[in-house]
């Protein structure tokens, strides 16, 4: 029988590796947000990300990086959800909670299979997020309006969701990491969760939008189209300029996760 050190010592890799590779693509689109701020350059969502990390001289090898990070977040989040490894537990909230970390490990999984895609030759076109094709095939079943509401209410609750772990530094029970090392990881960890919860906020609204119209207008919401709303309100590139701050702190408190996140299975 299988203990639960010796699960944790097996999964312990791919969350950490899943971690980095999640840190890498915030990093992208985060910077590129700023520069686009500045007018030196257009904002990316999760595919342009990958599509610029793969465009140099070491794309083959870097590939191949990212198809074993993104493979491995998608694995660790299977397996949060289904062996509830951060103890949350059986209730409503703790459910939804899973539900949501298994609803991202199709996100990545479909994320890896893109960049195994590009990598093979066959990138197809960018949509505005790993999303998008997910929503376009419910949509085709049980109708796009019914399905632009329902994931306005996902998205405004995984927003939410964001909003109090920053808050109530929900984080920092799964660290393991000194003092000093937390009080470089708290605001990082803040900033970037707040942001990724406006940004999911947004998309929630572009949502409400499509559900108004019928499920038939403002194109695919995503995190590009979410970029391009925060760039179009007063002041649009101040505040473009700060989300993009936020998703490289995001991407920081990824990168933090990978090093010093507990994987437990106790």
């Amino acid at each position: 029988m299988v203990s639960s050190q010796n699960a944790a010592d097996v999964a312990r890799p791919f969350a950490r590796v899943g971690y980095a590779a999640r840190g890498l693509i915030y990093l992208v689109i985060g910077v590129f947000a700023v520069l686009a701020a500045f007018g030196n350059g257009s904002k990316k969502d999760t595919h342009g990300a990958l599509q610029t990390l793969l465009q140099n001289t070491a794309g083959s090898i870097l590939a191949w990086i990212l198809i074993v990070g993104l493979f491995s977040y998608a694995l660790w989040r299977v397996t949060q959800s289904l062996l509830d490894t951060d103890d949350h537990g059986t209730g409503a909230k703790a459910l939804a909670i899973r539900g949501g970390l298994l609803a991202s490990a199709f996100t990545y999984a479909a994320l890896c299979i893109y960049t195994f895609s590009m990598w093979y030759g066959s990138t197809g076109s960018s949509s505005g997020s790993g999303g998008s094709g997910v929503s376009s095939f419910f949509a085709s079943i049980v109708g796009a309006q019914v399905v632009a509401w329902c994931l306005a209410i996902v998205f405004a609750g995984v927003g939410i969701a964001h909003f109090i772990k920053a808050f109530k530094s929900g984080y920092a029970k799964f660290f393991k990491a000194s003092p000093d090392k937390m009080r470089i990881i708290h605001p990082l960890a803040k900033t970037g969760l707040i942001a990724r919860g406006i940004i999911f906020w947004v998309i929630a609204l572009l949502f409400v939008y499509r559900g108004i119209d019928g499920g038939q207008g403002g194109g695919r919401p995503g995190m590009s189209a979410a970029l391009n709303f925060i760039q179009g309100l007063p002041f649009g590139s101040i505040l473009l300029g700060l989300m993009g701050i936020g998703l490289v702190a995001f991407a920081v408190y990824s990168f933090a996760e990978a090093i010093w996140r507990r994987i437990r299975f106790d």
